[in-house]
């Protein structure tokens, strides 16, 4: 049972607020509830009147013809047949009516054979048309009992108002041997007791009507169960899941928290491996031809000229140095003008031909995702200079929406030899657990002889 209108409320808030709420009971003679307690008084029991009396009388009378060697069954049988369907009529009206849909049960039993006999006993066994067939009995005598009372009431409220305004001379007002006044005081005091009288009565008794519709034509006590229990299994199942992807997720982020420290790690040794070797014995063997410089000045000076040339080739050669070094830590052509330009300075610098797609705009995605996706391409693109021999590389780049929160995709695919695989210390697997770390995936797709496809994708809120 729902209502139609506003917030969830219970059923007497809705119907008969005058019941539960002091200021509905003192609106109650112009409430909208008493309105549609009204009509639903009113065209209900001229239904009852009508089609429910007319299915109760039916099942009633083929009841009491079934002893008489079974022939009121078929009779029977029709009867229940029409009491679903009055079941299902009398649900809708009151939903149009009162706002308030009562849920339909489930469908009666099902025959238990093909023989005739069993076709027509199944009705006989359907206990929800047994129920509309109860329904219809005693919603024709609540319905007439309520409208004629509130019609009652009402009419005499109306009679009081009538008798204030011509029953002066009247011998009513001659036999009480009170004062007009205080004779028309009380016939206005009486008439507003009877409408909101009238209009209680009436809000109560299309309560009570609703109440009957909920408990007789809708779902029995065993189907409000059975469905609670598939709802509670349904919901143990998602909960199940929701734990099972949870504890995945705890594994997954453990995993690439693993292979990202595990990766940073490898960054560092390779940087501090890159200073030792490079720019460090350059700087070593830069103080050397300047002290030789210095040495030489008054002595030789042409010795010493030689000596700062070759100093100053040494730091020329460092400072390219540190800047592919501090390039491979961060490039700053992917702070200063994003990740598109960042790509095509990656294609400018690749042996191999490469073509840079880039669709839409790449901005949405957060510097670390940006940097990820540089990083991948870099690493792929000296792969395919490495071990592809490829003709052309294509690197694609777009922020799709297909699903779910923004994410940065990177494609970067080549026309070479395939059967590139994640080796244990390769540049590709740090660059993985990277990804991971900012919850993306990575897609290696490489079969022998058709190429190497390398698919990133990253949110780009990371």
């Amino acid at each position: 049972m729902t209502s139609d209108d506003g917030p969830p409320r219970t059923l007497a808030d809705h119907v008969a607020p005058a019941l539960t709420s002091g200021a509905a009971f003192f609106q109650a003679p112009y409430h909208p509830a008493t309105r549609r307690a009204v009509a639903a008084l009113a065209v209900g029991w001229v239904w009852h009147l009508t089609a429910g009396l007319a299915l109760w009388i039916l099942v009633l009378v083929s009841s009491g013809l079934v002893p008489a060697l079974g022939v009121g069954v078929p009779l029977l049988a029709l009867g229940l047949l029409l009491a679903r369907r009055f079941g299902t009529a009398e649900r809708a009206r009151v939903a149009r009516q009162t706002g308030i849909r009562v849920a339909a049960p489930q469908p009666g039993p099902l025959p238990t054979s093909r023989s005739s006999w069993s076709r027509l006993w199944s009705p006989v066994r359907d206990d929800r048309a047994w129920a509309a067939t109860l329904y219809a009995f005693l919603g024709l005598l609540t319905t007439s009992f309520f409208f004629a009372l509130a019609t009652a009431l009402a009419a005499g409220a109306v009679a009081a108002v009538v008798f204030a305004a011509v029953g002066r001379d009247s011998g009513l007002a001659q036999w009480s041997g009170l004062p007009w006044p205080a004779v028309v005081g009380g016939a206005v005091a009486a008439a507003v007791v009877l409408v909101w009288t009238a209009a209680t009565l009436a809000q109560y008794g299309s309560y009570l009507v609703v109440r009957l519709a909920t408990v007789l034509l809708g779902p029995s006590a065993a189907e409000v169960a059975r469905a609670r229990l598939v709802a509670a299994e349904r919901e143990t199942r998602v909960a199940e899941a929701a734990a099972h992807t949870a504890q995945e997720r705890a594994v997954a982020l453990t995993e690439s928290r693993t292979a990202a420290v595990s990766a940073a790690d490898t960054e560092r040794r390779r940087i501090e491996r890159d200073l030792h070797d490079g720019a460090q014995q350059r700087l070593v063997a830069l103080g050397v031809e300047l002290g030789v410089a210095r040495r030489l000045a008054d002595k030789d000076p042409g010795h010493a000229v030689a000596a700062l040339e070759l100093a100053h080739r040494e730091i020329k050669e460092t400072l390219a140095e540190l800047r592919d070094l501090v390039r491979g830590i961060h490039p700053a052509v992917l702070s200063d003008r994003g990740l598109d330009a960042a790509l095509s300075a990656l294609a400018g610098r690749s042996p191999v031909p490469v073509r840079v797609e880039v669709a839409g705009d790449l901005t949405p995605a957060s510097p670390a995702a940006q940097a990820a996706a540089y990083f991948v391409v870099a690493e792929a693109l000296t792969n395919v200079a490495k071990h592809a021999a490829a003709d052309l590389v294509l690197v694609h780049a777009s922020v799709v929406r297909d699903e779910g929160p923004a994410r940065l995709r990177v494609a970067v695919s080549d026309d070479g030899r395939g059967g590139a695989e994640l080796s244990a210390d390769g540049g590709l697997t740090g660059l993985r657990g990277r990804v991971a770390a900012l919850d993306g995936t990575f897609e290696l797709d490489s079969p022998p002889g058709k190429g190497t496809r390398l698919t990133v994708e990253v949110p780009c809120a990371s």
